[in-house]
């Protein structure tokens, strides 16, 4: 399967569905040293968690995650619609399948717009 195919995808918890993915999360790990290299390396992306939204599989554009505010009435209509979406974590999908995302029973709702300390423990492997 195609990261991008799960776009759209049904999410299900305990029997209920409880939304659409809406957006993937990866995070960079560090850059390897290659001290005296001379070509750029470029770190190694993981794939962390799912956006899910209740209401609409559509993209954000990064609203849910910052403080952007400009321009206001697209600030305004993205942050309406992103009402009630979460994020969950990788570790916490159960399966994926041609009909959706079944997440584990006990699998944690984490704001969409993550703080930097718990990127940084994620990156650590510490949830």
């Amino acid at each position: 399967m195609i990261l991008s195919e799960l776009i759209g995808s049904p999410v299900v918890q305990g029997g209920e569905r409880v939304g659409r993915v809406a957006d993937l999360r990866f995070l960079l790990d560090a850059v390897p040293d290659t001290s005296g290299d001379l070509r750029i390396p470029m770190p190694e992306a993981r794939l962390y968690g799912i956006l899910v939204s209740p209401r609409t599989p559509a993209s954000f554009l990064g609203y849910e995650r910052s403080g952007v505010t400009r321009p206001w009435p697209l600030a305004q209509l993205l942050r309406r619609r992103e009402r009630g979406s979460f994020l969950v974590l990788w570790a916490d999908v159960g399966q994926i399948s041609a009909d959706g995302v079944l997440l584990r029973p006990h699998a944690r709702r984490w704001s969409p717009a993550l703080p930097g300390s718990f990127t940084r423990r994620a990156r650590e492997g510490q949830h």
